[in-house]
């Protein structure tokens, strides 16, 4: 098994005695050294790179899909795959996706399979990533593979952001105005009770259901505060070990008005597109049901598709298990019907990917413009509301006088 490599910054000079600086991935310092000279490097001083103290640059999926195409231009530009990992490993400024790199690197380097390597970084690549790699090695066409993986990973990651486009602005929104709202009770609020309380009369109901809640937030707002916290931990932590609550959720997230119609859209163009790459790519319809079964993004569509892959396994056509399930729209089944007849399964599903993710942005934009005046409305009710019962016993002194 070869070792793993480590990150060492380095200094020296270049062939034109040029002082240069970088970082290279090697197993130790000799070996870091001997490489530099390859690249006309006489090192002067080569060390460790400290690990930041947070761990540094997390890897994330965009990276994944960058790199992805990277592999996939340079394959196809008669770039062998050790030079392609060394090429990208070096002009990365992450020096966690570098020491990655570098580890694949060096099992290619040992004669294992690309595939193997992956493998063994779950966390970033995934069964579905690692299998199409595989059927590319075993076919020799691993470039048209990595093209067909690249374009998977980029779709997958503007639907992706697309969803997270959808959800992010009211969620923000409605956070910034509990925010500020929860200020004026708490600091403004109380320097207009001082001021009612010279008064000698009676408030009006709605400034003393205000004061209330003031009162209420000055004393317990913290307990509150904590209980949210603590709630929110623990969800969080049975969220993620309750398979039956995950699956609870996602069924009840596709019944919210308009969220939900995006939700429905945005997972049948993940199931399609899942779909139609890895049955290009060669893998048998049962094994490519079961990467789109696990790419769907959600349990209603997850167990429907697991359905469609017991139905086809007993014989019945994929176009008919998909009607019974009662969960792919009827245009979907029916381009996959006439894809079947055609034999060009993989393209209709490719076609009906596009046709979803490009439904999934118009929806998201509608939704955008659609949220943005009701938003503003519930900002100007809750923030004029308690202007409003402020003033509201100024208001009724001055008619008194």
């Amino acid at each position: 098994m070869p070792k793993a490599t480590t990150t060492f910054a380095w200094s020296g000079a270049n062939r034109k005695g040029q002082t240069v600086k970088g970082e290279i991935s090697a197993v130790s310092v000799l070996e870091a050294k001997n490489l530099l000279r390859r690249q006309g490097v006489s090192a002067k001083k080569v060390k460790k790179l400290a690990k930041p103290f947070f761990g540094g640059q997390k890897i994330k999926p965009v990276d994944i899909s960058i790199i992805s195409r990277q592999i996939a231009t340079m394959l196809s530009a008669g770039v062998t795959l050790i030079q392609t990992i060394d090429m990208i490993a070096t002009g990365h400024n992450n020096p966690n996706m570098r020491k990655m790199l570098g580890e694949i690197g060096g099992e290619v380097k040992a004669g294992n399979p690309f595939s193997t390597a992956l493998r063994k970084h779950p966390d970033q690549f995934d069964d579905l990533y690692c299998d199409l790699v595989s059927t590319g090695e075993q076919s020799g066409a691993l470039e048209t593979i990595y093209d067909r993986i690249a374009t998977y990973k980029e779709k997958a990651e503007a639907l992706k952001s697309k969803i997270k486009k959808a959800m992010f602005y009211p969620v923000a929104v409605i956070v910034v105005a509990f925010i500020v709202t929860t200020i004026l009770l708490i600091f403004v609020v109380p320097q207009f009770e001082e001021i009612f309380s010279s008064f000698g009369a009676e408030l009006p109901a709605f400034t003393q259901f205000v004061l209330a809640i003031s009162r209420f937030l000055q004393d317990y707002g913290l307990f509150v505060a904590a209980g949210l916290v603590v709630a929110g931990i623990l969800f969080s932590k049975t969220y993620k070990k309750s398979k039956r609550l995950r699956d609870s959720l996602d069924s009840k997230m596709l019944k919210i008005p308009v969220i939900g119609e995006i939700l429905k859209k945005a997972s049948v163009a993940r199931f399609s597109r899942t779909l139609a790459t890895t049955f290009a790519a060669g893998v048998p319809l049962i094994g490519a049901l079961d990467s789109a079964a696990g790419a769907s993004g959600n349990a209603v569509f997850r167990d429907a598709i697991l359905f469609v892959k017991k139905e086809v396994a007993g014989g019945t056509q994929m176009n008919t298990a998909m009607r019974a399930t009662a969960v792919f729209p009827d245009m979907v089944t029916q381009m996959v019907a006439i894809g079947e007849e055609a034999g060009a399964v993989d393209d209709m599903l490719s076609k009906i990917a596009t046709i979803y993710e490009a439904e999934v942005d118009d929806m998201v934009d509608g939704l955008t413009s659609l949220l943005e005046p009701m938003i503003m409305a519930v900002l100007g009710v809750v923030i004029g509301g308690l202007i409003v019962a402020m003033y509201l016993p100024i208001f009724e002194m001055g008619n008194v006088v």
